[in-house]
């Protein structure tokens, strides 16, 4: 069989494009490592005891709650041992995230479907969004981070159990 050249030029073409594309595959970068909220599972259905630390030490929680929060001792949620700030539980894990665990007289993690929720990981990222809280049909919330620099963080809170309504605030790195 004769080619032309017209012919021979469509035919390496084609074999250039296969090669191209044949040889892309198998090179892409190596993903990388998770970070922020990746690996955490939010909300927390049954949560480990032996993941928590004693005491919390994040800087953006710390940050977020400012100086006059009132911290008001110890208790136990779901098996867990919590801070008390206000009416709010609260507790640290390994990681330095801190999760929230529910409010005094309104919900609980471990009771009636409620899970803990993530109330600050120990290094939010610009995109990151995580349930803050979770309670069906009682409580829904989920947190973004909208903005972020080394010194401070802003977050968006919203629930679909209040569509348009969003809370927004900025925290600053406790010092």
């Amino acid at each position: 069989m004769r080619t032309t050249g017209a012919t021979a030029a469509a035919m390496g073409a084609a074999s250039l494009a296969v090669s191209l594309l044949l040889g892309g595959c198998g090179t892409a970068s190596p993903t990388s490592p998770p970070t922020g909220v990746d690996e955490l599972v939010v909300p927390t259905p049954s949560p480990d005891a032996d993941d928590f630390v004693a005491e919390i030490d994040n800087p953006w929680f710390l940050g977020d709650l400012g100086a006059e929060a009132a911290v008001g001792g110890t208790a136990e949620v779901a098996g867990v041992e919590v801070t008390v700030v206000g009416d709010d539980y609260y507790a640290q894990d390994r990681r330095g995230n801190v999760w929230w665990f529910g409010t005094a007289g309104e919900w609980q993690a471990g009771a009636n479907g409620a899970q803990a929720g993530l109330a600050m990981p120990a290094e939010p990222r610009y995109g990151d969004s995580w349930r803050t809280a979770y309670v069906p049909g009682v409580v829904e919330d989920v947190t973004a981070v909208t903005d972020f620099d080394d010194d401070s963080v802003q977050l968006e809170t919203t629930s679909p159990l209040d569509p348009g309504v969003v809370e927004r605030r900025t925290v600053d790195r406790a010092e």
